[in-house]
């Protein structure tokens, strides 16, 4: 009887897995830092772990599906949020195994990822996904603030709600004034953004690269935590530093 994958869906992954190929950055980390040996191949983005040399397959909203299919690789594993169900719907119909992540807390996340290593690559629950879940365990929140997550420019969109990022940074003590939108990432007017009373702003260095010359100056007056994306956004090895570094880089947080 084949797995299920995190949608409910069987994926028919074979007993021994010897060839991965990963369509989503935290996922290719996280099979990098475990099983360097079983990935085959990656999206261009996949930038983790340094030095990571695989065949590229393009991009995670865009991948290369005759690319992939000439890697033959036994499962491919994708995520509901960064790729889409059009692109794993023609893998599958070619009859390529596709294991789809859905994760939208840190609990998910620590969830999550066991099953996938453990039933898609088929290897031993390695010893960081074990001390990620103890450091979250451990979390205490810092000082309660509300803030807005910036996610782009031009236009602005923000973190909405039912989101990793939301999670994350309410374990760490910070509410999210979005995250009752509607809208997962809704497109806010500068304007509005500055009027709604947000005490923080939190700008992350991905998928828009905001910076202390690009971002901050929007907000004047307002506190600015400039954060590691990857931390803020990426579930893998990463989640073992995440909630040291992000408390950090929020406790530094101030106007500019």
């Amino acid at each position: 009887m084949s797995p299920l994958d995190d949608t409910g869906a069987p994926v028919p992954v074979p007993d021994r897995v010897r060839r991965v190929v990963s369509i989503v950055p935290s996922l290719t980390e996280t099979v990098a830092v475990t099983a360097p040996g079983l990935l085959a191949g990656a999206t261009d983005w996949c930038t983790r772990t340094a030095g990571l040399d695989v065949p590229r397959v393009k991009g995670t909203k865009n991948p290369d599906l005759e690319r992939i299919a000439e890697l033959r690789p036994d499962v491919v594993l994708g995520n509901t949020e960064e790729n889409r169900p059009a692109d794993v719907e023609a893998m599958r119909a070619a009859g390529i195994a596709v294991w789809m992540t859905e994760i939208r807390t840190v609990d998910e996340a620590l969830a999550s990822l066991r099953r996938m290593l453990a039933e898609a690559c088929r290897v031993p629950v390695p010893g960081w996904l074990d001390e990620a879940s103890r450091v979250w365990s451990d979390v205490a929140p810092g000082e309660p603030r509300t803030a807005i997550v910036p996610i782009w420019r031009r236009p602005w969109m923000v973190v909405g709600r039912d989101t990793f990022t939301g999670d994350v940074l309410s374990r760490l003590g910070v509410s999210n004034l979005y995250a009752g939108h509607p809208d997962r990432y809704p497109k806010i007017a500068l304007d509005e953004l500055n009027a709604v009373g947000a005490g923080l702003v939190v700008l992350p260095d991905e998928p828009y690269r905001f910076t202390a010359d690009d971002g901050p100056e929007s907000f004047p007056g307002v506190d600015v935590a400039l954060v590691d994306g990857r931390y803020l956004t990426w579930y893998g090895p990463s989640l073992t530093e995440a909630p040291a570094a992000l408390a950090r880089q929020l406790a530094a947080a101030r106007p500019y």
